[in-house]
């Protein structure tokens, strides 16, 4: 039997995407029917939190093409807010809207986007495919961002090599690792910084992390703080700068055994980087 999400992914209209290395994201889609959507346009929809009504949408003409397709372009500026786009095709101002489907997603140039250089405010977009089989592009807006390079995990520590964007490492820097809900509570690491003050690294003993006793599982976030004056902001780590909307199911670290817990490091739901302490059952 056919359901009603089946039926609704085979009628909805596609669209293929190229991202180039500077952020701009170029969408064709195949002509519409001109009776169904005489002034068709692309809508992107900022995903609202559950329960929030639809706040910010950003609309893109559509041109015919070479070739006779319709294509829209998405280019760096002005930035997208931080968030989860959905992708429309819509029949025309104030229009009923059909959602995307994906084509081909062309996102070549975007793999080694960890050994470019970022300015501030540091933008990223990704297109990805959702859970439900649509098109949607995933984005971060930051004023700066600690992209992490490597994760060694030993018996006994984590050693984090990383690079910054969008700020420089000055005297006094520093690696913070914040408990979550814990009220403050965090723990300071001394980075090892490199010659040009965007790489860094970092080794936290996971003894250092464990809960005291009869406590139960955490987890620690982690930050960089690039200096030490008055109002300097926490920056945080995470791997945004490829491919990859969704790495926490995909990049999974192995765990160490610290007594009676295992430690490991793990990307997020927004691919930041944080610590889990788990007890052993």
């Amino acid at each position: 039997m056919t359901t009603t999400t089946e039926t609704a992914l085979s009628t909805a209209p596609r669209a293929s995407c190229t991202a180039d290395a500077d952020g701009r994201i170029t969408f064709h889609l195949a002509p519409p029917d001109p009776a169904a959507f005489p002034s068709p346009r692309l809508l992107l929809r900022l995903r609202p939190k559950k329960g929030q009504p639809e706040k910010t949408l950003r609309v893109l003409a559509l041109t015919t093409a070479g070739d006779g397709r319709l294509s829209a372009v998405l280019d760096p500026s002005p930035a997208l807010p931080e968030g989860r786009w959905d992708l429309y095709l819509q029949t025309g101002p104030e229009g009923e809207r059909v959602r995307l489907r994906p084509g081909l997603r062309d996102l070549r140039a975007l793999v080694d986007g960890h050994v470019r250089d970022r300015p501030s405010p540091v933008a990223v977009r990704i297109p990805y495919v959702t859970k439900d089989g649509y098109l949607a592009l995933r984005t971060w807006l930051r004023d700066a961002h600690v992209e992490v390079a490597g994760i060694d995990v030993t018996d006994r520590s984590t050693t984090v090599r990383a690079r910054l964007h969008g700020a420089s490492l000055d005297a006094g820097a520093s690696v913070r690792l914040r408990l979550r809900g814990g009220k403050g509570v965090e723990r300071t690491v001394a980075p090892r910084a490199g010659a040009d003050g965007r790489d860094l690294a970092f080794t936290v003993d996971h003894t250092d992390l464990l809960p005291g006793s009869g406590a139960g599982d955490r987890v620690w976030d982690v930050f960089v703080l690039a200096g030490s004056g008055a109002g300097t902001p926490l920056i945080r780590a995470g791997r945004l700068l490829d491919d990859v909307a969704d790495r926490k199911e995909i990049f999974v670290h192995p765990a160490a055994t610290a007594g009676e817990f295992t430690v490991r490091p793990y990307y997020t739901v927004d691919n930041d980087l944080a610590v889990e302490v788990v007890r052993r059952t």
